[in-house]
């Protein structure tokens, strides 16, 4: 793969100063904040960081190009927005949390039974790029090295358990590492993505990509997304409105869960915001958690916060009606605890 060269640096000198709470929450009012409390709004500033929350002022500037901000923008309008990226946040994880974790059964489960068994991952000819599957099990060795470097996971208690890795280790001497199911467990997504990624035969990725209701292209595009995504989200980055820079495949197979008007997405700026991956994470719930209420929290979510411009994240007005979503906000749910999974 070929090495993209480096963006040059700017050409300027960085030398703005460091400002106080106190005149950072002048200068919003300077740009045209209505600040009515100024001690709730700097106790805001001194937890936040100005850094983070000045973002959040950009949607209500009366020029793009202009630091001024709209007659009548108040503080709480902006942090309005904040509250609902952080709420926005915390729903993408949880579905980011439920597919991350059927990606890992499907994984194992598959490529343990019907190609080597326990330890397939340890052989070179279930993959393609040989440096990266390498790197790969050098990362796992020194996982386990460092887990037996440190101290011994304490057992205080009859609920208190040690770890399954720590277990393994601890008791087994061979083989070296541990076995695909325990393996699966210590990878972070972007890791899990990798190794998918790099798995030599296309059927094998099928049959990973096939229990989430995806053909196997569809399932690698969809897991490079989520990994930046849920990058974003881990470091309580600005999501809404972001520009991700990876986005999702479009399906075209009709076995794939998706948006009826296939139209709504034929704009380059609306398939580079989040809706996409929105609709992409509740196509894979309604296959791995089918009675999941996600939609209906997302919609919720939405109806709390009416003045978040959608269009920041390329969702259309008209979005619930169609039957991708209806469908999902019309189901009731027979039983509460089938959410949990």
């Amino acid at each position: 793969m070929p090495t993209r060269q480096p963006r040059p640096r700017g050409p300027h000198h960085f030398s703005k100063p460091a400002l106080t709470h106190d005149e950072l929450v002048a200068r919003m009012v300077e740009r045209g904040l209505v600040v009515t409390d100024p001690d709730r709004t700097v106790r805001y500033l001194r937890h936040v960081g100005y850094y983070r929350f000045s973002p959040y002022l950009i949607p209500f500037r009366e020029d793009p190009t202009a630091e001024a901000l709209r007659t009548g923008t108040t503080f709480d309008h902006v942090l309005d927005l904040y509250v609902f990226d952080r709420k926005l946040r915390l729903l993408v994880m949880d579905a980011l949390e439920r597919i991350e974790v059927a990606v890992r059964s499907s994984l194992t489960d598959h490529m343990s039974v019907h190609r080597g068994g326990p330890f397939w991952y340890c052989e070179p000819e279930h993959f393609r790029d040989e440096r990266r599957h390498q790197w790969f099990l050098e990362m796992v060795r020194k996982t386990c090295e460092d887990r037996l470097a440190s101290a011994p996971e304490s057992a205080g208690g009859d609920l208190a358990h040690a770890s399954a890795l720590e277990h393994y280790l601890t008791t087994y001497g061979e083989p070296a590492l541990p076995p695909s199911w325990l393996m699966v467990e210590m990878l972070t997504l972007g890791q899990l993505s990798g190794l998918v990624s790099n798995l030599q035969r296309a059927t094998d990725i099928g049959r990973v990509a096939q229990p989430l209701g995806l053909p196997g292209p569809v399932l690698l595009s969809w897991l490079r997304t989520y990994v930046r995504v849920r990058n974003v989200c881990a470091h309580h980055g600005r999501l809404w409105n972001v520009g991700l820079g990876v986005y999702p495949a479009i399906p075209t197979s009709p076995s794939v869960g998706w948006l009826t008007d296939t139209e709504v997405l034929s704009s380059s700026d609306r398939r580079k915001r989040l809706y996409p991956v929105l609709a992409s994470l509740q196509s894979v719930l309604a296959v791995v958690s089918p009675r999941s209420s996600w939609a209906r929290r997302l919609s919720a979510l939405l109806d709390q916060h009416p003045e978040v411009p959608l269009k920041g994240m390329g969702i259309p007005p008209d979005w619930r009606s169609d039957p991708f979503w209806s469908e999902r906000l019309a189901a009731v749910s027979t039983a509460r605890q089938d959410d949990r999974l």
